[in-house]
């Protein structure tokens, strides 16, 4: 009987990152399932399933999602960081009140550039068997992080980005006929500033009429993506009066593009990692300053920051090959290949020994699920018949394994609760002891 992975992702983003990892399990003969948690919050248009590889993507509530990933053995969480935390605590407190010899391999990552919460964002990661890092550098903040709150590093796997390939192809050269600005949701964040980006590449196409100039949003209107999108870029080019007949607006996947693309710019995409590992000239868009709110501050060391009046004059920069050694891990093995390879040891390995069993025993994660417990706990003592009354049989039955996370977590909320509060949860614990 075939392995089988589940691959959970929200957004469009999320569903592309996915889908290349499942082309590789695919390829393994593992039998692949994409799923979509009905009840939080996401986006994911026909459109946007069909440019990711068209799966058959399911819908299944959160509660079902988890009990549905101990009947496999992968699960590929694309989800954002506080949404991994919250599977890897809960299937924790679901493995210790049900016991089970069958566990998932929990494996995630990040679906682009990581531009900000880097440690939060790992830490948030924490709980899983295998955290698919992007790139050396990030491995290296990961790790000393883990080190000072006594993580084990055994779960971090330099792997690279799944979306690039094992090495960059050479950079290509001859005349510029088509560029590629790839747009992004929040970045620039004030509609002015989108304006001026949007400008200067209109501008651009008319003080260069052999060149083709094409303007890539990161989703049509409509749809959504993670980061909500306030002003599209088709409403703002629609303001900026005539456009040019060497510029327009596509939908095509960048995936598309970069064959046909002699320069990719963009502030701060992932799309310009994918560029570069085409082998697409590629500049990070410096204009409107080197900044957090932009996302570009993280790709100073690449050394393509440049201005318009850079690519106007035709002064295109080369990267770094300090940073392309950091980003590209190298050693002829995919990214996806190395993230595949790595499951397949661990499905071997008992569950008890693997590393997110071992890391969230640790004093780090451990408290953080007794916290989750606690808040489970809450509900359920809100949902008592009388203030004071016995605690509901679905309590009573995991009053084995949540009496001593509450414990823990009363010393967390000592020291983060108003003593008021404190002593009202604490109450909380001991009708629940004495029940």
């Amino acid at each position: 009987m075939p392995r089988e992975v589940l691959l959970v992702a929200a957004y469009d983003s999320q569903l592309k990152w996915a889908m290349g990892i499942a082309a590789e399990f695919d390829a393994r003969g593992w039998r692949c399932s994409v799923v979509t948690p009905s009840d939080i919050r996401s986006s994911l248009s026909d459109e946007q399933v069909t440019a990711a590889g068209g799966a058959d993507v399911q819908r299944v509530p959160w509660d079902d999602l988890l009990r549905r990933a101990r009947t496999v053995d992968c699960v590929v969480l694309a989800v954002q960081g506080t949404l991994v935390a919250r599977f890897t605590d809960e299937l924790e407190l679901l493995r210790r009140a049900e016991p089970s010899h069958h566990e998932p391999v929990v494996v995630t990552g990040w679906v682009g550039i990581i531009i900000e919460k880097l440690v939060a964002g790992y830490l948030d990661r924490a709980g899983s068997d295998v955290i698919a890092v992007n790139s050396a550098d990030n491995l290296r903040e990961f790790t000393a992080a883990g080190r000072h709150l006594g993580v084990p590093p055994d779960n971090l796997l330099l792997s690279g980005l799944p979306l690039l390939p094992a090495t960059p192809a050479p950079p290509a050269d001859g005349p510029i006929r088509t560029i590629v600005f790839a747009d992004q949701p929040t970045v620039p964040g004030s509609r002015w500033d989108r304006a001026y980006v949007y400008h200067r590449l209109l501008d651009h196409a008319r003080t260069h009429p052999g060149q083709q100039v094409l303007l890539k949003p990161r989703h049509r209107p409509g749809e959504g993506t993670f980061h909500v999108m306030h002003d599209h870029p088709e409403t703002i080019v629609a303001k900026l009066g005539r456009t040019p007949a060497n510029f327009a607006i596509t939908y095509d996947t960048i995936a598309s593009l970069l064959p046909r693309t002699d320069l990719l710019l963009t502030v701060s995409s992932t799309a310009g990692l994918e560029a570069i590992g085409a082998g697409v000239r590629t500049v990070f868009v410096s204009d409107l300053g080197v900044h957090e709110k932009h996302g570009n501050q993280v790709l100073v060391p690449s050394g393509l920051l440049a201005t318009f009046d850079d690519v106007a004059a035709g002064r295109i920069p080369i990267a770094s090959p300090a940073w392309l050694a950091d980003v590209f891990v190298g050693g002829g093995v995919s990214p996806v290949a190395r993230i595949a390879d790595r499951v397949e040891e661990l499905v071997g390995v008992p569950a008890a020994q693997r590393p997110g069993r071992r890391v969230a025993a640790g004093p780090y994660l451990s408290g953080r699920v007794a916290v989750r417990s606690a808040r489970a706990l809450m509900p359920e003592l809100a949902r008592d018949p009388a203030a004071g009354g016995p605690p509901s049989a679905t309590t009573r039955r995991a009053l084995p394994v949540l009496l001593p996370l509450a414990r823990r977590a009363d010393l967390a909320l000592r020291a983060f609760l108003p003593a008021s509060w404190h002593r009202a949860a604490r109450a909380g614990w001991y009708r629940l002891r004495v029940s």
